[in-house]
């Protein structure tokens, strides 16, 4: 349920409908706009829905939401989130390009990249210390000593590191060195994991599973959110489907769709959604074109010789074009959308 305040409801009428949620036993969520302030409440359904909640001075209306994502929720959170990691804010109109190697190899090959990437105009830098592989034989990841060289690389550029983490007793080291945490495809709906992560105060950027719904996305991250943590950014990544030309299928209508149902930043993967070089500019276009708060993808100066997915890796002169090619591109919200689409009718 969310309750709707009136235009201008003092700071004391507010508060007293907070008061009156927890007293009944239940969480309040407060979102203030710039005119109006919306309050979700979750809880027992049912208990909620018996309040007299109108009643209470400056409140607007009661209105149940039906959504199981409730703090993900739109709904509950009007206005859309800005994310700031480290300096480096995301969402409610900043954009953000994160990039880098797949996996962490050398310091030489890492720090490269690290100044190249940030050369170009990316914000953050990727790279896996732990990496999930479909085969057990392949490479798995350097573990500590990866993440050694990411901090070794955040030194000499600046820019905040984003790293994987796959297991809950790997929060605490990943913890020490990250500046935000992913969650990859694999461990999207790992409920434990999330849970675990949501308790952390550290902002998660959480792919969509190799074949689960938009609103299966919006639920994993209804799980990290129900631990106290509300700095969350969906990322797609596309997901299993019957063309074998791609890795993945990454549909960038799922960019407005998930932007229409959440207020969460939404940003697009297009290395793992293509697998191969030739595509991940096009599709990283395509995502800021529809509207993407950022992109995450990977860079290395030479694939040949990187330890995990070469093959889809740009380099550094590809990302550098790429970086240009979208500094002509203006990225549309989807508020922006709607008001164009009004304007028309």
């Amino acid at each position: 349920m969310i309750i709707v305040m009136k235009n201008g409801a003092s700071a004391e009428e507010i508060e007293e409908v907070v008061k009156h949620i927890k007293i009944w036993g239940a969480q309040a969520h407060v979102d203030r706009g710039e005119v109006q302030t919306v309050i979700g409440i979750i809880g027992d359904k049912a208990e909620i829905l018996r309040k007299p909640w109108t009643s209470f001075a400056g409140v607007e209306k009661a209105l149940e939401v039906s959504d199981p994502f409730k703090k993900a929720s739109r709904k509950f959170h009007p206005s859309d989130t800005t994310i700031d990691i480290e300096g480096v804010k995301i969402g409610g109109g900043h954009t953000c390009v994160i990039a880098g190697p797949c996996s962490v190899d050398t310091e030489e090959y890492v720090v490269t990249t690290a100044k190249a990437v940030k050369a170009a105009g990316a914000k953050m830098l990727r790279g896996g210390a732990f990496k999930p592989r479909t085969s057990p034989y392949t490479f798995q990841g350097s573990g500590e000593d990866g993440l050694k060289i990411l901090q070794t690389a955040k030194q000499e550029t600046g820019l905040p590191i984003v790293t994987e983490v796959m297991s809950i007793d790997q929060i605490d080291l990943v913890y020490k060195y990250a500046d935000a945490i992913q969650i990859g495809a694999r461990n999207a709906q790992n409920f434990n994991l999330l849970k675990a992560v949501g308790k952390m105060n550290k902002p998660v950027i959480l792919k969509n599973g190799v074949a689960t719904t938009a609103k299966e996305h919006l639920m994993s991250a209804e799980y990290v959110m129900s631990e106290g943590l509300n700095d969350v950014i969906l990322c797609l990544r596309g997901t299993r489907s019957y063309e074998t030309a791609f890795r993945n299928a990454l549909d960038v209508a799922l960019i407005p769709y998930l932007q229409e149902l959440s207020h969460l930043p939404v940003i697009v993967d297009s290395s793992h959604s293509t697998g191969a070089r030739a595509y991940v500019s096009s599709v990283a276009y395509a995502g800021m074109a529809a509207g993407a708060d950022g992109l995450i993808l990977e860079v290395h100066p030479n694939p040949c010789e990187a330890l995990s997915d070469g093959e889809q890796a740009l380099l550094p002169r590809d990302f550098d074009f790429l970086m240009k090619k979208l500094d002509g591109l203006k990225a549309w919200s989807q508020k922006e959308w709607n008001r164009f689409d009004k304007a028309a009718k």
